[in-house]
């Protein structure tokens, strides 16, 4: 189960927000026993991007072995 301060992965691009399948964003609210989340996508230097709602099937955990991968936001 997610939670506040989870870190997750995005699963789908969302072009309208400049975010990609893949980026990293953190869980900053649970809505109603997890029917949704705000989720915070930072850079790697501490600026807020964009904080989102997101439903479960747009966002995952992080899983065991995988790696970030850096690139620029346009």
């Amino acid at each position: 189960m997610i939670k506040e301060l989870d870190t997750v992965v995005l699963d789908v691009d969302l072009p309208e927000y400049h975010l990609e399948k893949g980026d990293i964003g953190t869980v900053v609210l649970v809505h109603q026993n997890n029917k949704g989340y705000e989720v915070e996508f930072i850079t790697l230097e501490g600026e807020t991007l964009v904080v989102i709602s997101l439903f479960p099937s747009q966002i995952r955990t992080v899983q065991k072995r995988e790696i970030p991968h850096v690139r620029l936001v346009a």
